[in-house]
């Protein structure tokens, strides 16, 4: 089964966006995202900032990990000298 979501977003005209835009922004900040016409034909979109909510996503999947996982300095030199050779691969 294959779901499809949907979302509705929110149309407004360039003038009523004059009019609204600190209550627009707002919205926006909030994760809505708004359609910006031009005599009637969408010209742009209003919405949250993806860099941020890609960052802050990426944070609270680090952050589920917690306690699950051992990371360690992977880019600090080994003690030991290491040989492929030695393995005779």
């Amino acid at each position: 089964m294959t779901t499809i979501m949907t979302t509705i977003m929110t149309t407004i005209s360039l003038t009523s966006l004059r009019d609204n835009l600190p209550s627009l922004v707002r919205r926006a900040q909030q994760g809505e995202r708004i359609a910006i016409t031009v005599r009637g034909k969408p010209v742009a979109e209003l919405g949250p900032n993806r860099t941020q909510n890609a960052r802050d996503a990426a944070l609270q999947r680090l952050a589920a990990q917690r306690g699950r996982v051992i990371a360690g300095d992977v880019l600090a030199p080994m003690a030991d000298a290491w040989n492929a050779d030695a393995d005779h691969l």
